[in-house]
């Protein structure tokens, strides 16, 4: 799968099949179910994991909360939008 498809995934009512947690924690945040997306995420250690969860506190309003996660995925916060953030991790993640 590409990011296109995967955006194009974005008009059904299910995430594509055989993606993993990551891709489909994001296509419930891009669907607008922000709980769903963490709730799939916030329980997963590795960095990958983590960088979600970050993007997530981040879009919630939540820096405090973003910043220690960040900095557990080894990432700083970026200085640009979430909708540009949202696409990286989806590109880093297929």
């Amino acid at each position: 799968m590409n990011f296109e498809a995967f955006q194009q995934s974005l008009t059904t009512n299910t995430p594509p099949a055989n993606t993993n947690v990551y891709l489909q924690s994001l296509w419930h945040d891009a669907k607008g179910d922000w709980d769903h997306a963490h709730t799939l995420i916030q329980d997963l250690s590795d960095k990958s994991a983590a960088w979600i969860h970050a993007y997530l506190h981040r879009k919630e309003g939540d820096i405090w909360n973003a910043n220690y996660w960040y900095t557990k995925a080894g990432q700083r916060m970026p200085g640009y939008g979430l909708e540009q953030e949202w696409e990286e991790l989806v590109k880093a993640m297929l």
